[in-house]
């Protein structure tokens, strides 16, 4: 019982260290929510563009990050498989950090501290970037090298640690932003209070780079290079005896199949990989990070202050903390299929009805309460359970490349749901004709679709070993 005890104990310190990256995914992502208004006013107004152009140029800077993303989830696939699952950890503290200190103060090395926002645009977009190519490679290497440390028996619930520090590190930007944001009265948040709020997230940054330095390298990835001593040196100190001794026939069984020699992206079938990648747009495109990004902004069309709207956002970062917890509780106790089907219904539910509440201009409780539905209904389902299957459902051989993949696939979706969104939500012909509820009942239409897609396509793994759900796809 105690050999049981220290090992988890080891697994779990592991397991912590790596959701740091989860934790400046959801910081780093968020962040920008509390400075739409101001980074639209230093960067965008001063341009004298027209509508359109403002709004997109709006979009472009709040999604500018999510390019970066796509790039650093594409290299992860190299980078992973080449440094291995820690190097890449390493690599992705390091790009937050510069990210942090450069979209802060972008003026740096180009022009003085100060100057107006459409002389250092650029700048500021490079530095998003750089801390978009950080996300990416996190969010693709955070929860797989959970996923090749973690026994099968709490598999699930590790990885949805790396969901929680995530909406851990969205609950908290939000406080941070709302802190800062009371600094000041509105020129000073345009000039000053949009630097503070991104520079803040160089100390979990610098928290992250530091402490991976005292975690072992995925004993997957080692027996991937052919490095079996080092391996099931890491096994004997992360598994008691009899489950090392069940990782080691595995290892033999797959070794004697050739499954732990890099193969090619279909070696298993399309269908893993599709399944992968509907995931991952599924995941966005039921609108998720928009309710994320602007949520202060959608307050505000129903109504309520800037201020108000800020605290009305802590309140959702609030619900998706929570309810994440309870996802955390129930993903390896009822399964991941059973949390997809009725986080579906329920989102789509949400949506239809805030998307009503737009469109008669309803600005009561119960559109909050949509919201807060909608964002809790995503929470314990899509959020968590989303990244568990990505984690598990990829054959060793190829985990690398298809989670890569996959998971670039769901950046893309993210980015161009947000570029859209404003255009969209700001056309004036749109808001005329459906005063804003136009977006929430597409996004509605795609949690119905979600709901299907799951009900037909996903298997259960629950309790199932990395090599046993391989076995799936090779029937």
């Amino acid at each position: 019982m105690n050999k049981v005890g220290k090992v988890n104990s080891l697994v779990y310190r592991i397991s912590l260290i790596a959701t740091l990256g989860g934790f400046l995914f959801g910081y780093d992502t968020a962040v920008i929510s509390g400075a739409i208004s101001s980074l639209d006013h230093f960067f965008v107004k001063p341009m004298m563009l027209s509508e359109i152009q403002s709004n997109a140029l709006l979009g472009f800077i709040v999604s500018s990050a999510l390019f970066g993303c796509i790039i650093g989830s594409l290299l992860s696939a190299f980078v992973s498989n080449k440094f291995g699952r820690k190097k890449g950890l390493l690599l992705s503290a390091f790009l937050f950090l510069v990210s942090a200190i450069g979209s802060s103060f972008p003026e740096i090395g180009f022009k003085a501290l100060g100057s107006t926002g459409e002389l250092v645009i650029v700048q500021f977009i490079v530095y998003r970037l750089i801390g978009g190519i950080g996300i990416g490679l996190a969010s693709v290497m955070s929860p797989m090298y959970i996923s090749e440390i973690a026994p099968s028996k709490i598999r699930g619930k590790l990885v949805s640690w790396n969901q929680l520090a995530l909406v851990s590190g969205i609950l908290l930007v939000y406080f941070v932003n709302f802190i800062i944001s009371l600094q000041g009265d509105v020129t000073w948040n345009i000039l000053w209070g949009w630097r503070w709020m991104f520079v803040s997230s160089a100390i979990p940054a610098a928290l992250f780079f530091g402490t991976l330095w005292f975690v072992p390298e995925s004993p997957r990835w080692l027996l991937l290079k052919g490095r079996e001593t080092e391996a099931v040196s890491i096994l004997s100190r992360i598994t008691n005896k009899s489950e090392m001794q069940h990782e080691l026939e595995e290892i033999r069984l797959l070794k004697s199949s050739q499954s732990t020699v890099s193969r090619s992206l279909l070696s298993f079938g399309f269908l893993v990989l599709f399944i992968g990648m509907a995931l991952s747009v599924f995941q966005q495109l039921v609108g998720i990070q928009v309710v994320m990004y602007y949520t202060p902004e959608i307050f505000k069309n129903l109504g309520t202050s800037s201020e108000s709207a800020m605290f009305q956002t802590i309140m959702v970062g609030t619900v998706n903390f929570v309810f994440t917890i309870i996802a955390i509780k129930l993903v390896d106790k009822s399964g991941r299929k059973p949390l997809l089907i009725v986080g579906s219904f329920l989102m789509f539910l949400s949506m239809t009805v805030l998307g009503i509440c737009f469109y008669v201009g309803y600005q009561g409780i119960l559109s909050i309460v949509c919201v807060m539905g909608f964002v809790g209904s995503f929470a314990f389902s899509w959020g968590p359970v989303t990244w568990v299957l990505l984690s598990e459902i990829f054959p060793n051989a190829i985990r690398g490349k298809a989670m890569a993949i996959a998971v670039a696939v769901q950046w893309i979706s993210n980015y161009l749901v947000s570029l859209a969104f404003p255009l969209i939500d700001k056309s004036t012909y749109l808001v005329n004709h459906f005063h804003h509820a136009f977006s929430f009942w597409f996004f509605g239409a795609m949690a119905f679709l979600s709901f299907l897609f799951v009900w037909r396509f996903i298997p259960e793994t629950k309790e199932k070993s990395l090599e046993e759900i391989e076995k799936l796809w090779k029937k």
